[in-house]
């Protein structure tokens, strides 16, 4: 494999220094056209391309902002990442979006790679609830905002959705249609989302006179399919089971349909199923899944545009926002049947 030309070789080769091949790059204007035209000669036969890192390094300015979410495999994360990306663009920035796989130690890892990387800022949903690697992290000053939670503190911006309203909405939706056993399948409580998301579904339970014990928990450790179906398995198991259940996504909704479809449970007229995020695969779903709509293309957007002017130093003073979303109940098949 051949090495990449370098600088030096450029100018070589066309017989000039290297500080006349970085003006003709960067300040054409400044040399002659002769030597400009023979330089660029140079250049395009050799393909040389310069590397635009080690311009930035030494500027001290990055052209590229980090992503790090959760989960990539999550539709939801990915229509997060094209708002971000259409902000940046129309700022020319471009976007490196990594995945902590719900994993604290990946996330501190890659925020120290951010931070040798010198990105110009970060867009984070955390991973780690007890917020060490954060605060680690903001000891570089480096700007960050934080997408789908809450900044704990006043020291940046954040982005996020009112999750108890969008547990509110779920589980007054089963209750006007006459759901009384209810279950709420979630992953890790720790998560700010799947602790926000119960709260809002037990304040709906109050309003309609219920306690808290007409929703039954199942607790799984990850948000995706595979943990649905499990969860599933354990919602077959109760007894007696719930006629409607209430899952923390859409991932785990369609693993749960899943696991109720192979045991030939029907939905929603034994067993009604309310998702979150409202993902792509929802409406595609073998019954179409009612969700509770996030506004993730809006909410990657207006992240990245923070963000964008939190580190554009010809901007005004920068003031912090917490910018928090409002949810929508979107209703499909699989919630609309009365518990038999």
């Amino acid at each position: 494999m051949a090495r990449p030309v370098g600088i030096k070789e450029v100018a070589r080769q066309a017989g000039v220094s290297v500080g006349t091949v970085s003006n003709v790059i960067n300040r054409p204007e400044s040399v002659s056209e002769e030597t400009r035209a023979r330089v660029l000669a140079t250049i395009e036969r050799l393909g040389y391309v310069r590397s635009e890192s080690a311009r930035q390094l030494r500027a001290g300015r990055s052209r590229i902002i980090s992503l790090l979410v959760l989960d990539m495999a999550n539709p939801f994360f990915v229509d997060v990442a094209s708002g971000a990306e259409r902000a940046a663009r129309e700022a020319g920035l471009g976007v490196m979006v990594c995945n902590s796989a719900q994993s604290p130690e990946e996330e501190a890892e890659y925020l120290a790679l951010f931070t040798e990387q010198r990105v110009r800022g970060v867009l984070v949903t955390p991973a780690d609830i007890t917020g060490r690697n954060l605060e680690s992290f903001r000891r570089h000053g480096i700007p960050f905002v934080f997408v789908d939670r809450v900044v704990p503190s006043a020291e940046g911006c954040s982005v996020s959705v009112d999750d108890v309203i969008g547990g509110t909405l779920a589980v007054r939706h089963l209750l006007a249609h006459g759901h009384r056993s209810l279950a709420y399948v979630s992953g890790p409580m720790q998560l700010a989302q799947c602790h926000d998301r119960r709260t809002g579904a037990l304040r709906a339970l109050r309003e309609a006179g219920l306690d808290g014990d007409a929703l039954r928990h199942v607790e799984v450790e990850r948000l995706d399919v595979a943990a649905g179906r499990d969860a599933g398995a354990r919602l077959l198991g109760m007894s007696p089971r719930p006629t409607a259940v209430f899952c923390a996504n859409d991932l785990l909704a369609l693993g749960v349909l899943q696991a109720l479809y192979g045991a030939g449970v029907s939905v929603p007229e034994e067993m009604a199923l309310v998702g979150y995020d409202d993902i792509e695969f929802a409406a595609a779903a073998a019954v179409p899944l009612t969700s509770v709509r996030q506004p993730a293309f809006r909410m990657g957007r207006t992240a990245a545009e923070l963000l964008i002017e939190e580190t554009d130093e010809t901007a005004y003073a920068h003031r912090h926002q917490r910018i928090v979303l409002l949810p929508e109940l979107v209703v499909r098949g699989s919630s609309l049947a009365r518990p038999r």
